[in-house]
Order: C-alpha cells, then sequence, then structure tokens
C-alpha cells in the first residue's frame, strides 16, 4: 500500500509568497479555505453566485439531512442546541454552514459573482509544454505541492459584468471544489423523431426546479399535470413535494426505470451505527495483508446477510407506518418498489437515499403515481413510455431528474486536451480520493462520496493543507497510478456494473481516513484495546437490537 509519509519533504514554502486559489464556496470550499488559512496561507476563493453553501443554497423546499446530524458536523464547530431535529432542514443547514464561516472568518477571502471559466496550466522550461507531464517521474516534477517553474493561470469572468474581459489570476496551487450535483445536468438523448421538440408542454431539469423559491414553484406547478423521470434523491423530494402541492386533482407521475432501495430516517441512523472499524473488516481493502485478507474471507457471510437484514428493517419500517396509520393497505409489491439488486450494492455505489416523509400517504391517496417503466421519448401531450399498458403518458410539464455530468463538469474547466482527457479518459479514481496522478499542483475537493461527506471533505481538507505546508511528500506518478487502480478493481468487486469512482472508498471509509491520518504523522486509533472495542461493539448492538423490539412489539407476534 502506497504512503505518502515514505516520502517526507524537508522544504517548507514560503507561506506569504505562494498563492493558493480555490474555486467553489460551497462546504468543502470553506473547508478547503479554514484549512489553509491555518497553515499560514492567504487563500482568495472565487465563487459564482452571490453565496456561499453549494447547492444548500439553491435547493426544494423540503430538502432535508440525507445523514444524522451527528455525522454532518465540522470537527470544531458543533451544531447549536436549538437544532434537535436528527435530520435538519436546508435552512437550518444553511445557518450552520454559515455560522461557521463567519466565525472563520472565511467571508473575507471569498470573491463572490467571480466564475471561474479557465483553468492553464503554464510551464516555464524548456520542455515541450504538451508532454511535460507524461515525462515526469514525480508529480508536478518534484513531489510537492509548489513548482519553481509551474503556475496555474486562473481565468475568472464577472456574472454581474459578463461584458468585461475577463480577469486573469496567476497562482501557484489549485483546490478545485466545484462539487458534482450542480451546473452541468445530464439530459437523456432520444431519436430526433421522439425529441422535445416533439412536446408542446414544458421540460426541465431538476436543478431548474429546485432554483425557484417556493411561491416560484408552486405557481409553475398549479393546476398542471406533471411528470418527474428519475429515481435519485431529488426525484423522490420534487415529486413528493409536487403531489403534496398539487393534491389529487393534479397528480404527479414519478417515472422510474429501475427502483433503487430507499428507507426512512430509522433505517439511515441504524445503518450509520453500523458503519464502523468491525464492518470494514468484512470489506477486501486495496494491497491488504494476509491477515486482514483472512479476515474479510472470515466475515464475508456476514456481508452476504447484509442486504437481507436491511430489507426486513425495511419491511419493519412498512410495519410501523401501518401501526401509525391503521387504515393504509400498502403492498411494496403492489407497485413494484422491490429492487431486484441487492442492499449492499446500492451502498458501494452512492446510491442510497431518505425516503421523503409520506412517501406512500401520497401513493395511497392518489396525488403520487408510481410508473415503473423506460422513457423512449416524447409525442405531442407528453411521454413515450416502453409499457405495453401505457404507452402514451399525457403530461404538461416534464421534470427530468437525471443526475449531472460530473466529469465533463471538471473537464470542461481546463484549457488544456491532455488534462481534460485524464478526466474523461479514465475510470481510476483519484489518488486519496483527491488528487489526479497527472494534474500538477491542483487538488480535486468535494468529488468523492461517502455516507458522511463532510467528515471526507473535512479530513482532505486537513491533508491538503499539510501537503502545502510541506509536510511530506507524493509517490512516484506510477506508484499512484497503480494504487488507483487497486483501488477501481476492489470497488468493482462490490459495486460491479454500478461502479463509479467517486465512490471507491464508500464502505472503507475509516480505512482511507486511516492512509490519510498516517500520511499526515497522525496516529489514526484512538483506543489501544482492540479486542475490548469489539466486545463492546457487539455489545452496544445487541442491546440495539432488544430496544428495536421492546418499542415495536407487534413484530415479534409476526416471527
Amino acid at each position: 500500500m502506497v504512503s505518502s509519509k515514505s516520502y517526507s519533504s524537508s522544504r517548507e514554502p514560503n507561506k506569504v509568497e505562494k498563492k493558493i486559489a480555490i474555486i467553489g464556496a460551497g462546504i468543502s470550499g470553506l473547508l478547503a479555505c479554514k484549512h489553509t488559512m491555518e497553515k499560514g496561507f492567504n487563500p482568495v476563493v472565487f465563487e459564482a453566485r452571490n453565496g456561499i453553501g453549494g447547492v444548500w443554497s439553491s435547493t426544494i423546499d423540503s430538502t432535508k439531512l440525507q445523514t444524522p446530524k451527528d455525522h454532518f458536523q465540522f470537527s470544531d464547530f458543533p451544531w447549536p442546541k436549538s437544532v434537535s431535529q436528527t435530520f435538519p432542514d436546508h435552512n437550518q443547514v444553511m445557518e450552520y454552514v454559515t455560522s461557521y464561516a463567519l466565525r472563520f472568518d472565511i467571508f473575507s477571502r471569498i470573491k463572490f459573482n467571480s466564475k471561474v471559466i479557465g483553468l492553464d496550466y503554464i510551464y516555464s522550461s524548456s520542455d515541450d509544454d504538451d508532454n511535460m507531464c507524461s515525462n515526469w517521474d514525480m508529480w508536478g516534477g518534484n513531489g510537492e505541492a509548489f513548482s519553481s517553474n509551474g503556475k496555474w493561470n486562473v481565468v475568472v469572468q464577472n456574472v454581474l459584468q459578463p461584458m468585461e474581459a475577463p480577469k486573469v489570476y496567476q497562482v501557484d496551487f489549485v483546490t478545485l471544489c466545484i462539487g458534482k450535483f450542480s451546473d452541468l445536468p445530464n439530459i437523456p438523448d432520444f431519436p430526433i423523431s421522439k425529441g422535445a421538440n416533439k412536446f408542446n408542454g414544458e421540460i426541465i431539469h431538476s436543478m431548474d426546479y429546485a432554483a425557484m423559491d417556493k411561491i416560484q414553484a408552486a405557481k409553475f406547478i398549479k393546476n398542471k399535470r406533471v411528470s418527474v423521470v428519475g429515481f435519485q434523491k431529488s426525484a423522490l423530494d420534487i415529486a413528493a413535494e409536487i403531489a403534496k402541492n398539487n393534491g389529487v386533482t393534479n397528480p404527479c407521475t414519478l417515472v422510474f426505470r429501475r427502483v433503487q432501495w430507499s428507507g426512512s430516517e430509522n433505517l439511515v441512523r441504524f445503518t450509520f451505527t453500523n458503519l464502523n472499524r468491525f464492518s470494514e473488516l468484512m470489506v477486501h481493502k486495496p494491497g491488504e495483508g494476509l491477515f486482514l485478507w483472512f479476515l474479510a474471507v472470515l466475515l464475508s457471510p456476514l456481508v452476504i446477510a447484509l442486504p437481507l437484514k436491511h430489507i426486513y428493517l425495511i419491511a419493519l419500517d412498512i410495519l410501523q407506518m401501518r401501526r401509525i396509520v391503521p387504515q393504509m393497505d400498502l403492498s411494496v409489491e403492489k407497485y413494484e418498489m422491490v429492487p431486484q439488486h441487492s442492499f449492499l450494492k446500492q451502498i458501494c455505489s452512492c446510491m442510497f437515499m431518505v425516503l421523503p416523509q409520506q412517501f406512500y400517504d401520497r401513493v395511497k391517496e392518489g396525488s403520487l403515481v408510481l410508473q415503473k417503466s423506460r422513457v423512449l421519448g416524447f409525442y405531442e401531450n407528453g411521454l413515450i413510455l416502453d409499457n405495453v399498458v401505457a404507452a402514451h403518458l399525457e403530461t404538461d410539464i416534464v421534470i427530468l431528474a437525471t443526475g449531472y455530468k460530473s466529469d465533463a463538469k471538471i473537464a470542461n474547466i481546463f484549457t488544456s486536451i491532455d488534462f481534460k482527457k485524464c478526466i474523461l479518459g479514465s475510470s481510476a479514481p483519484f489518488y486519496r480520493e483527491c488528487i489526479h496522478p497527472r494534474i500538477p499542483q491542483l487538488a480535486i475537493m468535494g468529488y468523492s462520496e461517502s455516507p458522511a461527506t463532510l467528515f471526507t471533505f473535512e479530513l482532505r481538507s486537513k491533508w491538503i493543507a499539510h501537503f502545502l505546508a510541506g509536510k511530506f511528500r507524493l509517490p512516484p506518478i506510477r506508484e499512484m497510478e497503480e494504487n488507483v487502480e487497486k483501488w477501481e478493481k476492489n470497488a468493482r468487486r462490490y459495486s460491479r456494473e454500478n461502479y463509479k469512482r467517486a465512490c471507491v472508498g464508500v464502505m472503507l471509509q475509516i480505512h482511507c481516513n486511516d492512509q490519510l491520518c498516517k500520511d499526515m504523522g497522525c496516529n489514526p486509533r484512538r483506543k489501544k484495546w482492540l479486542f475490548l472495542s469489539f466486545i463492546l461493539l457487539i455489545t452496544l448492538q445487541t442491546m440495539q437490537i432488544y430496544e428495536t423490539f421492546l418499542h415495536n412489539p407487534h413484530v415479534l407476534a409476526k416471527i
């Protein structure tokens, strides 16, 4: 296993002279700025919008955290006591993030309404610029954050004055924090004969709907038949919100090709409780030694059983709903809402989501219609479906909740064709989930996904700050490439055809964090007695299962 620590550097950079650009003032950008400042640098943050928060600043009214707030918390800035909910809403999240930025004086570093439209790497050497990176053995030529020969030209457009010529800022290092879920929507391609131009209604992407305020959104869908295409979190939230506002008079139709696992807040809390060091012993790791390999093989039957346990918990949630709403006669089989793939496979692909509250209540009352079918295109009055029963779906508005082109979004910011190919030409993950071995003096934050994204962003921000401060060097390029190839192979073992390079460490977040800590020279293990910790963990989980049955005695009667 490659360790950056073995390539330690004794050269500490001149922090006052070094110029660092951070692109984006979402949560990852704020963290990158805060920790870079802590190391004595004076970074500048370029933000295209007029405020901080990234996707949290522009979302639908019903959006809430997908993770318990204890797992979405800055390590040095806890949630205020006034926030008692386990899953705060988006307004509470924005207030929390804003308070964090104020506390650490991050606002003074941000240039708002400043959209970065290009990144151009300038290398002052006799080498051919187009081939320089491919000829290097070490990242950036020396394995360090800064190079005496390399600079980045950051091309910035004033959003408020689009007719003005863009400004160019030359910096020594760039931290790219533009995120994945914004700006560049993934729009499905259809034949010209069935394209969007055939439809007489309105077609928008979910990001356009999310950009509307509450009044605008309600006015947009009022007295309209709306169809939402997709089954990820944004699709479920938008469909549930429209169904609530329009009611049974104009029901909302959710069109989806494949069912994904989704669960209640109780299920999410349980899942987070079980993401620990013990559960990671069941998962194979890249470059693992004989002992860890043996443990993973020994404990693998537990991994196989994991999906069954969670399927049971989802069933338990449905029983709880029936107890709360006795007249409810819900059958997931009736609505074809039982996924064909395992729960574990979906977790490995970063696709698990919290089901909106009263989702199936909307289905029962008729304000939300579930339509499992592939969309083949458009016709004058709606959607053409791959459905023998209902080949045409009449609708007035189509909202495409079909995701984003995150890789293309990152690639488009580079002027270099070679750097574009680095992003689009490979499915391998980034080294330590934030460094591309062939793109020098640049880190990518806010890209990797995990169950607890804020923790992921924060520790990588600390890692990058240590790297900038010269606390360690990166391994040779070839070693980094071999390392990420192993991570890709390991991730494909579990996610298979649903592999995404942003999710390689989703089942091994503690292991990934341990690697970062070792690079920084920190001891990742707070507890010395592993066996005692294991016994304590099993005891706590047994108590949790007992408590579940204690509060749900009706379940025992069904066993």
